[in-house]
């Protein structure tokens, strides 16, 4: 098979179709049948890339629920045995090392090996295909072990920026790719007609603020400054095997916060489903504290899509698609009365003035549309093979 693609020196140009491998990390299955914002991406960036005309291998967790080999929209899924996530660093880098192990021994020849794996950088033999490390948190320090690596993709201009500090010898292989919508939303932005339809969806964990959403929209409805009928839904895993912190701590945060209008759905996986959630809803809050792991989360741009008023955190990570004001509002995180900032940034998306702002908000369905982010990747791979 070949592939044609028009280029601005070369409208002639023939490219063979690229042997591409996609592995994951131990701890969740591709398609995300159990969660991970990572999994979701790139099984669409995958299917993309089949659809474009490209052999591609995912590689990811084995679970009961799924085949071990299968192939989707023309994707060759091959599953590993892997783990839920431990608690401990040292725990999860041990699981992971033995199953990238695993996976890189199930992997086959192919021109680009993309990974958001620790080991799989170090591990992976040549004939596995260029490295291509997608960066998708903050980094930790392993950026500076990567020097075989081909391309450090970031999916933000803050995590360029810090793996460019983190590793100056290697900042000319950085290149910033931002993260598509998972989906292609195939209805019009609904009409609201409650605008005080609060949503999170993301993990349950300390670091997502989430007990500081429920201060914030307490505060902001006994005060009067949210209608009386104003109700906020949370959606994701509170247990630490799915990334959330805990059963036991989100437990007591909620009987702290116990209240008729605040409900926890806990995780929903379902596409169709969790959009019609994003659908539902009004407002979408997302009040991040993770300034070092932070990188573009998926969450805020599936809800934009649908219309969703954005209201986060003062984190970098944001500033690449949301401007206050413009299409969403942002508070300050980190100061002392941060409460009192996230209640009134509530009550400021409930405006009148805020729902003019619906039109630049479901601008991410063209800004980040699938097709041509996938589209950028595969250039960006052909410019490290000799396709």
């Amino acid at each position: 098979m070949k592939i044609t693609v028009i280029n601005r020196s070369d409208s002639s140009a023939v490219r063979c179709p690229l042997r591409i491998t996609i592995l994951q990390g131990a701890f969740f299955p591709v398609p995300p049948v159990r969660g991970g914002a990572v999994e979701k991406l790139w099984y669409g960036l995958a299917e993309a890339f089949a659809e474009a005309g490209h052999m591609v291998t995912h590689l990811s967790r084995a679970v009961p629920e799924l085949p071990a080999t299968e192939v989707r929209s023309g994707v060759k899924h091959l599953r590993v045995a892997g783990y839920d996530q431990p608690p401990g660093t040292l725990a999860l880098k041990w699981r992971d090392l033995l199953y990238t192990r695993r996976a890189l021994a199930a992997a086959p020849a192919a021109d680009i090996l993309v990974t958001n794996t620790f080991w799989a950088p170090l591990l992976a033999r040549s004939a596995q295909g260029a490295i291509y490390v997608s960066v998708e948190r903050g980094p930790k320090g392993q950026m500076r072990l990567y020097g075989r690596a081909a391309r450090l993709r970031a999916c933000s201009q803050t995590v360029a920026d810090a793996i460019a500090a983190e590793a100056p010898k290697l900042s000319a292989r950085v290149r910033v790719i931002p993260n598509p919508l998972p989906f292609a939303p195939n209805e019009p932005v609904p009409s609201r007609t409650d605008l005080a339809k609060f949503l999170f969806v993301g993990r349950i964990h300390p670091a997502k603020g989430v007990e500081l959403l429920l201060q914030a929209f307490t505060q902001a409805k006994n005060s009067g400054a949210l209608p009386p009928k104003a109700s906020l839904d949370l959606v994701g895993p509170a247990d630490s095997a799915q990334g959330g912190g805990g059963e036991g701590w989100w437990r007591g945060v909620l009987a702290r916060h116990a209240r008729a209008d605040i409900n926890w759905a806990g995780p929903v996986y379902d596409p169709e489903r969790l959009n019609a959630i994003y659908r539902a809803a009004s407002v979408f809050v997302y009040p991040s504290l993770d300034g070092k792991g932070e990188a573009m989360p998926i969450a805020p741009l599936e809800a934009m899509a649908w219309g969703c008023i954005p209201v986060v955190s003062n984190l970098a990570c944001f500033r690449d698609y949301l401007s206050s004001g413009s299409n969403g509002f942002v508070f300050d995180h980190e100061a002392p009365d941060r409460v009192e900032r996230l209640a009134a940034a509530l009550a400021l998306a409930t405006g009148a003035e805020a729902q003019a702002l619906r039109p630049a908000v479901a601008q991410v369905r063209q800004s980040h549309a699938m097709e041509p982010i996938a589209a950028r990747f595969i250039e960006d791979f052909y410019s490290l093979t000799k396709g």
